[in-house]
């Protein structure tokens, strides 16, 4: 039997009764999607500026070599390291955010509207520290790093809009007044 929405009415307002693995799930769903659509796009985008369209999974791959070797780990970076790291942070980013909206009642999400800025400012937040490291461990210059937060800025605006919508629809359950 799935449970849904009960209309509270000494309160006035809805009680939201979802699992946390509906959160989970709804969450992995979104990471990955969000981070697909963000990939979709940037990748054209990159490719419409004359760029190729995989630099930034080269970027990513070659952060994340790095990182691995001030650890005494040494491992390929580019592309294929790029996609993995995608890969892994999209869904676990988006798996954390769906445990939030189901566990944190000031994250509640009610509305898409409110779903998807409170994904918008999460994934925003949330990326700027892993964001920091690619000028400071690849030694960019100022031109490329102004271009790598401004453009990071752009495609996870893009994932937070996704995996908002995307888990607003998967936590949000009709309203049905005194049935479950």
């Amino acid at each position: 039997m799935i449970k849904m929405h009960q209309r509270n009415l000494w309160a006035g307002k809805q009680m939201t009764h979802v699992t946390l693995m509906g959160g989970v799930g709804w969450g992995l769903a979104g990471g990955l999607a969000s981070t697909m659509v963000m990939d979709l796009v940037l990748m054209g985008a990159l490719t419409v500026l004359g760029q190729s369209p995989l630099s930034c999974f080269t970027i990513v791959g070659n952060t994340v070599a790095r990182f691995f070797s001030i650890l005494g780990i040494e491992r390929a970076g580019g592309v294929s390291l790029g996609i993995a790291t995608h890969y892994l942070i999209g869904p676990l980013v988006g798996g954390i955010f769906g445990i939030a909206a189901v566990q944190v009642d000031a994250l509640r999400v009610g509305t898409l509207k409110r779903g998807i800025l409170l994904a918008v400012l999460y994934v925003e937040i949330l990326s700027q520290p892993i964001l920091a490291l690619t000028p400071i461990l690849l030694k960019m210059t100022t031109i490329e790093i102004l271009q790598w937060f401004c453009g990071s800025f752009i495609m996870h605006l893009l994932l937070g809009i996704v995996l908002g919508a995307i888990v607003h629809h998967g936590l949000h359950l009709p309203t049905i007044v005194g049935h479950t």
